[in-house]
Formats: C-alpha cells, structure tokens, sequence
C-alpha cells in the first residue's frame, strides 16, 4: 500500500474514534430533570420521588408490540433481581398505534407497574424511539444522569441465545460506582407513535 492510502486509512480511523469517544461523553454527562408520570390509578407521580433509590430504569414498552411481548419475563426477573439492590424500575406504556396504545395485559399490569406518558414527553426528552428500549438514570444533585440508553440485551427473540446483557451490566456498573461501560446501543422493536 502507498503512504497516502495509509494516511487516508489512520485519518478515518481517527475520525471514528473521536466520533465514537464523542457520543460516549456526550450521554455519559447528560442529565434530565424532574418529570411526572400518570400510574394506574391516574395520580402524578414524580420522577424526583425515586431520588433515594441508587438508580431508576424507565422502561418503555407496549403490550400489544411482539418484542414487547418477548421481554415480559425478562423485565420481570430484572425488576426481581434489582429491587432489593435499590433499582426502581417504571414501566412506561407507550402508544406503537392509535388503537391500542393505552391497554394493558392483565398478567402485565398485575406484576408490572405501569405508567402513562402523555403526549409521549418522557420519551422525546429521553430518546426513546422504540418498544422496548430502556433508560438508566441514576440521581445526581438534583437531577438524574442518563447512565445508559438502548437495548435489554442482544437478542430480542430467543432469550436462552443471550450473549450480551446490556442493561444488566450497566446497572451492575453503577451500582458498584464504575461509569457504565456501554452507555448506548441501538434498541430493536415496534416504533413508538408520534402525537
């Protein structure tokens, strides 16, 4: 290879790089402030009343969506293995259609505690395009550090086939007081719909 393709190889690489340390940085220092959701039984709820816990995933899901549908076992077993760890998690039913986008399954809503997202706020502030697609936020002065964004795990469909537990280990990493070594990775699901 001649010394200028070289060049103009290392100077992508760079590029990349720097692009890539850039978004690390970028949501690893971003922050969000209070917000208030509606529970069940239609009351405000605050996202500054979960300011004691260590760390709070708001989870985005939809049970009408079939990737949605595949993590319910999942998320239960998070929320198990969590709570006495001092994670909070908020499941948020966020629309993926007009028609269905405030019903929830029996069997969700008995082990799940939903939340309504109206005008879908939370979801634009945080980023969030898809069902499911989690934020971890953890409390800091007084606001919440967007710690991690994205994916559950590697593999939406069969969850035995699991090589990489995205979320798990950001959760592991802030709780030991480590900054999340994976901080974003692109969710796979059914769209979130726009107002």
């Amino acid at each position: 290879m001649s010394v200028r393709r070289l060049s103009i190889i290392a100077a992508v690489a760079l590029l990349l790089c720097t692009v890539a340390v850039g978004a690390a940085n970028a949501q690893s220092n971003r922050s969000v402030n209070d917000f208030s959701l509606k529970n069940a039984s239609n009351a405000e709820v605050s996202l500054r009343s979960y300011a004691s816990n260590k760390a709070v995933v708001i989870a985005f899901v939809n049970p009408s969506c079939a990737f949605s549908k595949l993590y319910r076992e999942r998320f239960r077993a998070l929320t198990s293995s969590y709570k006495d760890r001092g994670v909070q998690f908020i499941f948020i039913n966020a629309p993926i259609n007009i028609e269905d986008g405030h019903t929830t399954d029996a069997g969700d809503a008995a082990s799940l505690p939903f939340f309504t997202d109206e005008g879908q706020k939370v979801s634009t502030l945080l980023g969030v395009t898809k069902t499911p697609e989690v934020v971890v936020l953890q409390p800091v002065g007084e606001g919440f550090a967007v710690r991690y964004k994205g994916a559950v795990d590697d593999n939406p469909q069969v969850e035995g086939y699991v090589k990489e537990r995205y979320l798990a280990t950001a959760l592991d990493d802030v709780l030991a007081g480590r900054p999340a070594s994976v901080t974003d990775k692109r969710a796979a699901g059914c769209l979130i719909k726009r107002p």
